[in-house]
């Protein structure tokens, strides 16, 4: 019997936990063949979470669970679920109920026909505010054109993907992880499926435009390295604008009197050079930043108790 975990990052979802666990399970026990168990990984929520997630442990040996010391981020605890899973095939599948459990049947199907993955892709964004809709476009637009990697607009984290694949993820050892690229960088051959946006069931989303920005600013900085170029271009245009200066003073100083007190003129024109430096002297930082971070060195995540033996 071939076996299948399903990870389920979780941070304070104790209002959603217990629904997750009545509306999948009945799905999970309908597959034929397989044997299946669920990884729920709490970020170090300060609610009841991990407290509910040991009650369903209790009277569920399939239940297992990783506890983080603190709040680590959903990045983290993706990546924890997938080093301590062990079977054929390893999903990720989101604890609010916005995904879709039900096609779950569908993609293992698929993997057995021969895709490595199965992922889903949002066919709409019905609920989400316009503000919301149009940075998530804007930023899907942005990043595969300055990416080395393409990356679906609307692609989610809700999937499911063989062993093998699970292996090439893991051997990326980077400390700032950005998965939706990862699952792109390591390729394998990948069938979508397209669903409808869903409500949470419960509990409110943990997600706002600040950590959607840092999220974003993540991904691009992680797997492209063109803004490094980007202060070549504003230098070389910076340059190319005060000679355009120059000569056009040059000019009016010897045909209009009016001409002669440029003040305004230069202040303006050391505003724009100043915010120039400072723009590339920041571009310069994010990535000074990343690199720090992963000199370091220190673990993604910090394991205080878990069910599973390794």
């Amino acid at each position: 019997m071939k076996t299948l975990e399903m990870i389920v990052p979780c941070f304070n979802e104790s209002d959603v936990l217990e629904l997750f666990y009545k509306e999948v399970t009945p799905i999970m026990q309908s597959l034929d063949g397989y044997d299946y168990s669920f990884i729920f990984v709490n970020d170090g929520s300060r609610d009841n979470t991990l407290k509910i997630i040991k009650a369903l442990a209790k009277k569920d040996k399939r239940v297992k669970y990783i506890s983080f010391s603190r709040n680590f981020g959903k990045e983290a605890a993706m990546l924890s679920g997938l080093r301590y899973s062990r079977a054929d095939f390893v999903g990720i599948l989101d604890a609010d109920l916005q995904h879709s459990p039900e096609l779950i049947p569908e993609m293992l199907k698929a993997l057995e026909e021969g895709y490595d993955v199965a992922a889903a892709k949002r066919s709409d964004r019905k609920g989400e505010s316009g503000l919301k809709s149009f940075l998530s476009d804007s930023f899907y637009k942005v990043a595969n054109k300055m990416t080395e990697v393409e990356i679906d607009n609307g692609a989610q984290d809700f999937r499911i993907m063989k062993r093998k694949v699970v292996d090439a993820m893991l051997s990326m050892t980077e400390h700032n992880r950005f998965t939706k690229g990862i699952f792109s960088w390591v390729g394998f051959k990948t069938k979508w499926f397209p669903h409808e946006n869903r409500e949470r069931a419960a509990g409110n989303t943990k997600w706002n435009i600040k950590k959607l920005l840092k999220y974003a600013i993540d991904g691009i900085l992680s797997y492209c390295d063109s803004p490094l170029r980007l202060p070549i271009y504003l230098g070389g245009l910076s340059a190319f604008a005060g000679l355009i200066y120059f000569i056009v003073f040059l000019i009016l100083h010897y045909g209009c009197a009016w001409a002669l007190s440029g003040l305004h003129v230069v202040l303006a024109a050391l505003l724009v050079i100043g915010g120039i430096i400072m723009l590339c002297l920041g571009i310069i930082g994010e990535y000074l930043a990343r690199i720090y971070e992963e000199v370091k060195g220190r673990p993604v995540f910090i394991v205080d108790e878990t069910n599973i033996e390794q």
